[in-house]
């Protein structure tokens, strides 16, 4: 068989054995993302997992990057990473995300067994800090005044669902194609 082949049948296949696990996300045909943990759970991960073109002869690219795991630690990712490559050269040759996901999964425990959630900035704020802080954020959230003028030319150009009508921009199309002009015939 040729790797688009085995890639074929191994999509297939993740895709009847993941129907309807909230866990399992297809990103494209070649691109997969796996939470493992709840999404409550400190000690969550999300998987993200892609095809190179000659898979499954060639390594999958793993990656922790997932705005998920910003809370991980850079040493515990490299730790992560680093399992899940040797899983990834015992099983070079053959259909093996089925393997990794389930095996991640089963590993959890000791695969954050080193976890310190990062601190987030957001925590390191001091009190005293916290008012300028609240009272920026109030400034920029003032949202530009229209004026009743403004509003009824608006709602005078869109439908009830506020769009535009189908032709609104029809002089615009015919000035353009007037000062072009159109395909010459022969």
């Amino acid at each position: 068989m040729t790797a688009n082949e085995d890639q074929e049948m191994e999509l297939e296949a993740l895709r009847s054995i993941y129907e309807g696990d909230d866990c399992f996300k297809e990103l494209s045909p070649v691109s997969f993302q796996y939470r493992i943990g709840d999404h409550e759970d400190p000690k969550a991960f999300l998987l993200e997992i892609s095809w190179p073109e000659t898979y499954p002869e060639t390594a999958p690219r793993i990656s922790l990057d997932a705005f998920f795991n910003n809370r991980i630690s850079p040493e515990t990712k490299q730790a992560i990473l680093a399992k899940l490559e040797e899983q990834v050269e015992s099983n070079l040759g053959t259909a093996m995300m089925y393997t990794l996901f389930e095996w991640a999964k089963e590993n959890q425990e000791s695969l954050m067994e080193n976890h310190q959630p990062v601190v987030s900035a957001v925590t390191l704020i001091s009190n005293s800090e916290t008012p300028n802080l609240v009272s920026t954020n109030k400034k920029k959230e003032k949202k530009e005044q229209l004026t009743k003028a403004q509003k009824r030319k608006i709602t005078g150009r869109t439908d009830n669902k506020g769009e535009l009508p189908r032709g609104w921009n029809w002089v615009d199309v015919i000035k353009h194609l007037s000062k072009t002009g159109g395909k010459e015939e022969d």
